[in-house]
């Protein structure tokens, strides 16, 4: 008993998990996981490329842009190793300690994007409610501090979470629910008191994703206030307009994370399926769509990558 007691502080080697009820099919499924990594880090690595290669894109707004893009081609980095490997080569193993430091990244990354995503509503507040002071209020310092905060906030918030983790013993089983490692699905592995892991897992929660839903919410119903007093209907689909791909980028971050949350707090008897579809969809969706709307709906990117385009191939 003693030796079998020793052995549940050793740091256990998961299992990962794919699709429930597709195992018969998981290369094909390699296929289009594949293209949605592709789509995510070329997209957003040409959208990094054209907004620092063309002057006119370097304002408030395209720097937001930005950063939303690198910090999505850091959450596809973050669990592209892992999901490729179950899928192509079915490798399913993952060290405890590479499966920390991988739950590590996919929510610092999550946190940064939600802290971006409020900087971003906060920019279309100041530029539609107060477009005198624009460029005033959203200097260039001011915006790189609100990048910093994004990154450190994100650290900070995350790093207890490894470690709390490190401190419990695992006797529960070794196979997670995803092909990635996620904070609330090794948790329930652990058989020691998760007390304080739940306790912190929910203030994190409270105190990075729903303060910043709250306030980009409020951020649009000031904005929706000041467009309703603009007496021009062109001038209220203008200026709602600008608006269009964040609330887009929002609605998809946000809704996965919410229905994941509740099926990871409420969902016991929920279809495993509907918990790995919301978790895929929080995880690979945003990275995949963002460049994909961003391109399609703001001109000056649309534009500016076609004079790109234009002017390679008159290179070549």
């Amino acid at each position: 008993m003693e030796l079998t007691n020793k052995s549940w502080f050793q740091p256990p080697t998961f299992l990962l998990t794919g699709i429930p009820g597709l195992e018969f099919v998981q290369i094909w499924i390699s296929i289009p996981v594949g293209f949605m990594y592709l789509v995510a880090l070329l997209g957003n690595c040409t959208i990094l490329f054209v907004i620092k290669t063309t002057s006119i894109l370097h304002e408030p707004q395209y720097i937001f842009l930005s950063m939303l893009a690198a910090t999505d081609v850091g959450l596809s980095l973050s669990t592209l190793p892992t999901v490729l490997k179950f899928f192509l080569l079915n490798h399913r193993e993952i060290e405890f300690h590479s499966c920390l430091a991988q739950m590590f990244f996919i929510h610092t990354f999550s946190s940064m994007e939600s802290a971006i995503l409020l900087a971003m509503a906060f920019d279309r507040f100041v530029a539609i409610c107060d477009p005198l002071h624009y460029t005033v209020v959203l200097t260039p310092p001011r915006i790189i501090g609100i990048g910093l905060i994004a990154v450190f906030r994100g650290v900070l918030l995350m790093v207890p979470l490894p470690i709390l983790l490190k401190r419990l013993p695992f006797c529960k089983g070794v196979i997670l629910s995803h092909c990635y490692c996620y904070h609330p699905d090794v948790m329930k592995l652990a058989c020691g008191s998760v007390r304080v892991n739940i306790v912190y897992g929910l203030s994190l929660v409270l105190c990075s994703f729903a303060i910043d839903s709250i306030f980009i919410v409020i951020s649009y119903i000031l904005i929706l206030k000041t467009v309703l007093g603009v007496a021009s209907g062109d001038g209220q689909l203008k200026a709602l307009n600008t608006c269009v791909s964040h609330i887009f980028t929002v609605f998809i971050f946000y809704v996965p994370l919410i229905v994941l949350a509740l099926i990871h707090r409420f969902g016991t008897f929920t279809s495993p399926l509907l918990h790995v579809t919301m978790a895929n969809l929080f995880l690979f969706l945003t990275p995949v769509l963002n460049p994909l709307v961003y391109s399609l709906k703001t001109k000056q990117i649309r534009l500016a990558m076609h004079k790109i385009l234009k002017s390679k191939a008159n290179f070549m």
